[in-house]
Order: structure tokens, then C-alpha cells, then sequence
């Protein structure tokens, strides 16, 4: 086969397919030979349902977008790379000439073609195209698994960074999935004073506390016909006493998406805090706005990368600051594609991140 992809080819559909190896157009742009690729909730999202927001699957799409690999080709423009170095791929590249690209903010451009989503390909292949610029070199002493682990590590800091973190301020994290257990470390690595992870799943709590958070909480369940948001405020009350908060954190990280956890962020700012929502859940739910007029918080949204994140990622894992090989509890073959999807979909306790390796 020539270049064995993983595609999506509608809902619940997918298969291995025989794809035309890619050729570059750009000279800019480099051919890269996939290592290893994580498996994203996005992607499990696009598998089951289809769409995520605006983004709608319109035909088939290879999936993944969390990957490392070999340069195998490099454009005749491309000084920095060469054949045979390891990099870690940031899977959206930029129109690079829009208002967003040039002030900066690039992971707001309209035109980003990210790795995918839809219409665009992913990763989960045995070449993939990449902007030479949106490929980094990762250190000798890095496996090409840390290499890919690139990807969410560096959501966490673009979280951290949309936090505007500081040191020794408290950081309250919701939901202890891979990317809230990344944004607890990458808020210790910061120099953060308190960082407590809340999540509803014992063993994610265990994850957490194994990562360096400095405490863990469970939320009690709201009693059947209980108002949700007297159950947060009640709950925040409980969190602030119990780790003697006094009125509160100075940063809430919502990394979960689940409605009664930015509920709970909310009341557990302390006044004039910074709440930043990075997880996604349910499209539309109940919040309570008032209090954030009320207490003077900060709101803000964080979404994939913002510039300088891959490189401060690579950082963090090479010096030994964020160890993710622990967070890797599954490996599986290329062929088992498919069978690595259906253990995230399962959503079992015991799994926390899938690897699947590339093609040889």
C-alpha cells in the first residue's frame, strides 16, 4: 500500500484506505512519515456524530491530529529541516494574511486548515503534509510517543497562558481527563501555590494526584429535583472551606465541558478571578451569569494553540518538568485503528490516553 489512511467515511464508518502518497506543492511545506498519533475526544466526536459546532462532516476525512513523525521530504524552500529529523506537527496552519494572523492570534483564523476537521485530512496516515514552519524538532532524548504528546501538552499551556497564570496564585482545574491533568502540571511548572483538581471519577482523581496536584475533590451529586445552582454555590462553599480557599481562587481552568462543573467555577472564584473555558460539553446550558457581573470575573475562551505554545510544550517534556509517558495506557498497531477508537468511545476508567503507531 502506498499510503495507508484511517478514514472516516461517514457516521460510525470508518476503515483503512490506500491513498495516493502526497506530493508537495508548496516549498514551503515538508512530507512527513507519521510515528505515533494520540487519540483526541475531537476525533471520537467527529466518529459518532459527525460534527462539533459549525465543523460538519461533508464527505469521507482521515482522522488525527495529534502526531509525531520523521521528515521524509522537504520542500525547495525549507532550510531549517532536513530527511530524517523527529518533529512534533501542530495540525492547523494559518491563511497567515488575515486581520487574526497579523496581529497574532492565529488560532483565530477563519481559513485554518487543521488536521482533521472537516473538510481537511488528518494525520492518522503513513504521510502526512505539514507547513515546514508548523513542524519542530524535538530533542535527541525524546521518544517520537513524547513527541506526540506534544499536541495536548500544548493546549494546556495555550489554557495557562489564556489564564494569564502566575506564580503563587490558586488554580482551581475541572475535569481531570489528559488535558486537565496537563493544565495542573503545566499551572506547578508555573509556580502556582494551590492546584486542585475536581473531577467525578476516582481514578482520574488518582491520575491527578500521581501528577503533582496539591489536592483533589469529588463533588457530591445534586439530590434529585435540587436546583443546580444553588447545588454549585452550595458546593463551592464546601471546596473553599475545605482547603481554606478564603473567598475563593484566583483562576478557574474548566476542562471538562459537563454543566454542573462551570456551574461550580463560577462560585468558586473569588472576586475580580479569571475563568478560562477550554472543555466542551452540551452546546447551550444553564449559568449563572449574575454572579459573574456580581463578583467581577474575568471570562475567557481558549481553543487549540496560541504562538510559542509548541515550543514551550517541548520544553516542559524534555526537561523532565511534565513527564506524559505516564499518561500513555494503551498502545495499539496501525491495523488496530479501529479498535483503539472503540476503547476511548468506551470510556473506561482504566484508560486515560491511546496511542496508535504509524505505519512502518
Amino acid at each position: 500500500m502506498e499510503n495507508p489512511s484511517f478514514v472516516l467515511r461517514a457516521v460510525k464508518d470508518v476503515a483503512i484506505e490506500d491513498r495516493p502518497k502526497p506530493q508537495l506543492q508548496d516549498p514551503h511545506d515538508v512530507i512527513v512519515h507519521v510515528a505515533q498519533t494520540g487519540i483526541c475526544g475531537s476525533d471520537v466526536h467527529y466518529w459518532q456524530r459527525g460534527r462539533i459546532g459549525d465543523y460538519i462532516l461533508t464527505g469521507p476525512m482521515v482522522l488525527g491530529h495529534e502526531s509525531s513523525g520523521i521528515i521524509a521530504e522537504v520542500g525547495s524552500k525549507v532550510t531549517h529541516l532536513k530527511p530524517g529529523d523527529r518533529v512534533a506537527m501542530e495540525p492547523g496552519v494559518p491563511c497567515r494574511r488575515c486581520d487574526y494572523c497579523r496581529k497574532g492570534s492565529y488560532h483565530l483564523c477563519g481559513d485554518m486548515i487543521f488536521a482533521a476537521t472537516p473538510p481537511w485530512d488528518g494525520t492518522l496516515a503513513k504521510y502526512y503534509v505539514n507547513a515546514a514552519d508548523f513542524c519542530y524538532r524535538v530533542p535527541d532524548h525524546m521518544n517520537l510517543e513524547e513527541a506526540a504528546m506534544v499536541e495536548p501538552v500544548s493546549v494546556a499551556v495555550a489554557i495557562a497562558k489564556t489564564a494569564d497564570l502566575r506564580a503563587h496564585q490558586t488554580v482551581l482545574v475541572l475535569g481531570c481527563g489528559p488535558i486537565g491533568v496537563l493544565c495542573q502540571a503545566v499551572a506547578k511548572a508555573h509556580g502556582a501555590k494551590t492546584v486542585i483538581g475536581v473531577d467525578v471519577v476516582e481514578s482520574r482523581l488518582e491520575v491527578a494526584r500521581s501528577y503533582g496536584v496539591d489536592h483533589t475533590f469529588m463533588p457530591p451529586r445534586a439530590e434529585p429535583g435540587a436546583d443546580p445552582i444553588a447545588h454549585a454555590e452550595r458546593v463551592a462553599e464546601m471546596l473553599n472551606d475545605e482547603f481554606e480557599l478564603g473567598d475563593g481562587v484566583d483562576v478557574v481552568l474548566e476542562c471538562s465541558g459537563a454543566e454542573p462543573c462551570v456551574q461550580l467555577g463560577i462560585f468558586a472564584a473569588k472576586r475580580g478571578a479569571t475563568f478560562v473555558q477550554a472543555g466542551m460539553g452540551k452546546e447551550t446550558i444553564s449559568f449563572p451569569i449574575t454572579a459573574v457581573c456580581t463578583r467581577g470575573l474575568v471570562l475567557k475562551g481558549s481553543i487549540r494553540y496560541l504562538t510559542g505554545c509548541y515550543p514551550a510544550a517541548i520544553d516542559l517534556i524534555a526537561s523532565g518538568q511534565i513527564d506524559v509517558k505516564r499518561l500513555v495506557t494503551n498502545r495499539f498497531k496501525f491495523e488496530q485503528a479501529e479498535e483503539a477508537f472503540e476503547l476511548v468511545k468506551a470510556g473506561r476508567q482504566d484508560v486515560f490516553k491511546v496511542m496508535i503507531a504509524g505505519v512502518k
